[in-house]
């Protein structure tokens, strides 16, 4: 298995050159994030003020109370039908933009091809239905998962990690089918790739300083050395005879 270093290396020689195309990628991916998640945190911000200012800070009964105000539950109705809304657009659009995010940034790192903001709508959205139930049946088996016990949704966490990777360069394979090949490929590697997380912790620290601009550099830059990552487990796993 290469060391971190290795991984982070490989990921700066892909980057060299196109880090502003990395950090366009990232700010157009984190702009379509907030259009979808900052109306549902806007509207919990907005509850939160209204049940304090009907008297819900001072005891248990006040709350009570104030939740049952019909101003609170009026912006309660309406913040659940905005989650809704929104949590459906964030399947059918965020879902599959990630996957075409990470597999953009794969493609840079494998074949040099820097054109990281087509690529990852084309990566993301071809086939369509196929990427996005792939991302979604992932997505509801770590939430199972952690709902059992927080421990196993983190462990399978780690171990789904390559699926979105597989989802792309493998159509063939149904969505269980690439989640469980990559359930197969993290053998042995969990703690690998949490380790490889672990050593980006004091970029992450710096970015929290800079009010969170820093993140449109740490995610590619992070983002091409996992695709380092899948490149390697991938590797292992074939000449284990997984790809047989």
């Amino acid at each position: 298995m290469k060391t971190n270093t290795t991984f982070k290396e490989e990921a700066l020689s892909a980057l060299k050159g196109n880090w502003g195309k990395g950090v366009l990628l990232m700010l157009i991916y984190f702009l379509l994030a907030g259009v979808f998640m900052g109306p549902v945190v806007y509207t919990s911000i907005a509850m939160q003020e209204q049940l304090l200012e009907l008297g819900g800070r001072n005891n248990i009964n006040q709350m009570l109370s104030a939740m049952q105000d019909p101003d609170f539950l009026s912006l309660q109705t309406q913040a659940n039908a905005s989650s809704s809304g929104l949590t459906l657009l964030e399947i059918l659009v965020l879902f599959p933009l990630s996957l075409g995010v990470l597999n953009a940034f794969r493609k840079l790192l494998t074949e040099g091809d820097n054109d990281l903001v087509p690529n990852a709508f084309h990566l993301g959205f071809k086939p369509y239905l196929h990427k996005v139930w792939g991302m979604l049946l992932m997505y509801i088996l770590i939430v199972l998962w952690t709902l059992l016990f927080i421990i196993p949704g983190i462990i399978k966490t780690y171990s789904y990690a390559m699926t979105p990777y597989i989802l792309h360069e493998n159509p063939e394979l149904s969505a269980s089918e690439a989640i469980h090949r990559s359930r197969m490929m993290m053998k042995g590697h969990k703690f690998d790739l949490f380790w490889l997380q672990l050593s980006f912790i004091g970029w992450f620290f710096l970015c929290l300083l800079t009010t969170g601009i820093g993140f449109l550099w740490l995610q590619p830059y992070y983002y091409t050395a996992q695709a380092a990552f899948y490149e390697e487990v991938k590797s292992s796993y074939a000449l284990e005879g997984g790809l047989d």
